[in-house]
């Protein structure tokens, strides 16, 4: 017996031809008198139809980033919306969801009638969202580049890796917690 391993529109690795597909179609082979298929592909749009041996989901990907954080783009099925009302959306019937938990918990969702709106915009947000440990990692090494020889390196190249530490800087200050009694002094005088 099969079992789907992958769903529709999914996002994946196909490790025989080295590049990222959705998943366009489940194509599942059924046997008279067993309750579920016998075999299962998907066609990924690439010509031919693959197993799930064959593909890897974005989450198993091997990460670039050096922080140890893994986040990743899944998709949820639109409760609201059947495919067919959201035809002008890029993955109809779904939206993105950027998982920032191993436990696929915390992350970033977007409201359905935001995504609805503007659901181009939204799919490049959760990309960038989900890119962010990676970008981060460049940043931190073009940092640590220029700080090993700052005299060597080029006008352009050190007024980016400053531009660079300030975000690094902001990105990583926590808020000052402000106590209960400072805020009632503060609203006395």
């Amino acid at each position: 017996m099969a079992k789907t391993v992958f769903q529709k529109n999914q996002r994946v690795w196909v490790e025989a031809v080295g590049a990222w597909a959705n998943v366009e179609k489940i194509v599942a082979i059924w046997a008279k008198g067993f309750d579920e298929p016998v075999r299962v592909t998907y066609d990924v749009g690439l010509g031919r139809e693959f197993f799930a041996h064959e593909l890897k989901p974005e989450d198993q990907v091997a990460d670039l980033n050096n922080s140890g954080e893994r986040w990743r783009l899944l998709r949820a099925t639109n409760k609201w919306q059947q495919p067919d009302d959201c035809r002008h959306h890029p993955f109809p019937g779904t939206y993105p969801v950027v998982v920032t938990d191993p436990n696929d918990w915390g992350g970033w969702r977007t409201p359905g009638a935001e995504y609805d709106r503007d659901p181009h915009k939204i799919e490049r947000q959760a990309r960038l969202i989900a890119s962010v440990p990676r970008f981060q990692s460049i940043v931190r090494e073009l940092i640590e580049l220029v700080a090993e020889s700052p005299e060597d390196a080029p006008p352009v190249l050190l007024e980016l890796a400053k531009q660079a530490s300030a975000i690094e800087r902001y990105v990583n200050e926590a808020p000052a917690v402000v106590a209960a009694d400072d805020e009632a002094g503060s609203a006395v005088a």
